[in-house]
């Protein structure tokens, strides 16, 4: 059995053998291959195979309905069991009391006896391709299963019933939205799963879809329905593949690794067992030896196609934090204490950070050089929301089964105020469901040291105060504001550097520091992109400074001025460290003026 699998294989068998419940409903990983041992045989299977290997034990009758398939019994004779159970139930006596009837009767009642023993292949045969048929013929068979005669079972052995694709045959969907066919199947299994009966009874009912989410809510949300769920196949499960597939190569095939089969495991993380297969196959039948830059496209490529190109993407950033220009007070903090912080693992890890400060200050490019200073997988989250119903649950837990089986990964959300905003009042019951999800990944202990959350805004005060709170990124909220004093000096000259021959006296330093006071990084940028291109006009090789001074001048800032303070001051207000004040010994009378400042510019609809 394979490592990731045996855990969920106990699990769903303590829930059936004690009784917890008698619909189990698995989730997640059900569409990868699982290990199967059978007479010194291995191989690697689809989930359902995999089931009916293991659960084919005595006194049990294994039942499968495939999705568009026929309802079967994995052992003939359990058919004939069932069907033996069927015709007494249905006529209300045993087989041999039957036999006696066919002797003593003839015609009609022969005929109509004759009917209800065939009555069962019958309905077998029309349940074919007819899922809804399918679904009544079996809840009627633990009907029958339960039925007592003459003081004991009609059947002895129990049933275990696996139904696949429930998320297809029981789609989640506002009920007035389904059909006539849709709405009968959700009652029937409505009334299958709550019958006491049938919870009191030793049948059992397991249903294969990948989210509990896309089963209808009057299914999924019944309390009798427990869910069991398939983990993404760790490290040992991908080096025991990895391992058995080496082996079984034939004859024309080899496979070549740059390194070893246990780094290759590791590299792999993220990967269903099915893409592996797919990696590896490729690798070997062209006979060159795989790179480690392919494993690591095939795993983007893999996440992004089970995610959506639309919800994330892999962040490479190429700028370090030497590139940045000026902040040498944040980029010491961030080299000497944030990013060894994100290095360590277990209870002190860190599980993110929130970075706010005004538009324009540099904030996500300073923090996209601090992703490059990290050796972990860098994922930026776009947007788990979907224009489908009920599919933004299904996003986030797949994104959820990405990141648990990542080593370690960096999640980067832009604009964060968007992606996870509030969850008061108005909000949506998608988006507060969302949040709060989020919220409680943030939290896990398990994703602990694991799991690095980095929220970039520059409206911080619109942030879920869930989010902003310790233990989450309420841990550490940085401010990143505009240069001040010596960092303003070193964007000056980064200006002027493309543009001039030598360097800037004291007094034109100092002339051009007073001209630009109060533009943002982004501003500052932007002139220097001005500068460089009235250079290339004039295809001189350098400006004087007179003709800078000119462009200078000339430069205005974008007129958002009182909302750029605004976003600074609750920058300042929420930031989690006195250190990255700009004034550490900053007193709470100060700090209580910045709150009046704030409620002030809100008070003129500023936000």
């Amino acid at each position: 059995m394979s490592y990731s699998s045996s855990s969920f294989l106990k699990q769903a068998g303590k829930i059936l053998n004690s009784g917890q419940a008698r619909t189990l409903l698995l989730t997640g990983n059900i569409h990868d291959l699982f290990f199967k041992k059978e007479d010194e045989i291995e191989d690697y299977v689809p989930l359902l195979p995999f089931l009916v290997h293991h659960w084919d034990v005595p006194n049990f009758i294994l039942i499968i309905h495939e999705l568009n398939g026929p309802i079967r019994f994995l052992h003939e004779a359990h058919a004939e069991l069932m069907k033996r159970a069927w015709v007494e139930w249905r006529t209300g006596s045993n087989c041999e009391e039957l036999a006696i009837q066919r002797m003593l009767n003839k015609g009609r009642d022969i005929k109509d006896l004759h009917d209800i023993e065939t009555e069962f292949d019958q309905h077998l045969q029309k349940a074919v391709g007819k899922p809804t048929l399918a679904l009544e013929l079996l809840r009627q068979m633990c009907l029958c299963s339960r039925s007592i005669s003459n003081g004991k079972p009609l059947l002895e052995p129990n049933l275990l019933i696996l139904i696949e694709g429930a998320d297809l045959l029981l789609p989640e969907s506002p009920m007035a939205q389904l059909n006539d066919v849709g709405r009968q199947r959700v009652a029937i299994c409505q009334d299958w799963f709550s019958d006491q009966g049938f919870l009191r009874s030793e049948d059992s009912v397991i249903m294969l879809a990948e989210s509990r989410s896309q089963i209808h809510h009057r299914v999924a949300n019944l309390p009798y329905l427990l869910e069991t769920e398939i983990p993404s196949p760790d490290e040992p499960s991908r080096k025991h593949f990895i391992s058995w597939f080496n082996r079984h190569l034939n004859e024309k095939e080899e496979l070549k690794l740059w390194g070893t089969q246990a780094q290759l495991a590791t590299l792999t993380a993220g990967l269903s067992l099915q893409a592996l297969f797919q990696l590896l196959k490729g690798a070997a039948h062209a006979r060159e030896k795989l790179q480690p830059a392919e494993v690591v496209a095939k795993v983007e490529s893999f996440i992004q196609n089970q995610l959506g190109g639309s919800v994330v993407e892999f962040k490479k950033p190429e700028h370090r934090l030497k590139d940045v220009v000026g902040f040498k007070k944040l980029k010491h903090f961030l080299g000497e204490e944030l990013i060894p912080r994100f290095e360590i693992k277990g209870s002190a890890a860190l599980p993110g950070a929130a970075v706010c400060g005004p538009i324009g200050s540099g904030k996500t490019f300073i923090f996209e050089a601090v992703a490059a200073e990290l050796d972990m997988v860098v994922l930026v989250l776009k947007n788990l929301r979907s224009q489908w119903f009920g599919q933004t649950d299904v996003i986030f837990e797949r994104l959820k089964r990405v990141l648990e089986a990542l080593s370690k990964v960096l999640i980067f959300v832009d604009e964060a105020d968007t992606q996870f905003g509030a969850i008061g009042a108005n909000a949506h019951e998608t988006e507060r469901r969302l949040t709060g999800k989020i919220q409680a990944m943030m939290s896990d202990p398990k994703l602990k040291g694991q799991v690095f959350w980095l929220l970039i805004t520059a409206r911080i005060h619109l942030l879920s105060p869930d989010l902003r709170r310790p233990g989450r990124v309420g841990d550490l909220i940085i401010p990143v504001l505009d240069p001040d004093k010596e960092d303003q000096q070193a964007f000056i000259k980064w200006i002027v550097k493309p543009v001039i021959e030598d360097s800037l006296s004291k007094e034109e330093s100092e002339e051009l520091m007073g001209m630009l006071k109060g533009h943002s990084p982004a501003a500052m940028a932007s002139l220097r992109s001005e500068l460089v291109a009235k250079k290339m006009m004039h295809k001189a090789d350098h400006l004087t400074f007179k003709a800078i001074r000119e462009v200078v001048r000339d430069h205005l800032p974008a007129a958002i001025e009182t909302t750029r303070h605004y976003q600074t001051l609750q920058a300042l207000v929420h930031c989690s460290r006195r250190s990255l004040l700009p004034n550490p010994n900053i007193s709470d009378d100060q700090r209580a003026m910045w709150d009046s400042e704030i409620k002030t510019l809100e008070a003129k609809g500023i936000r």
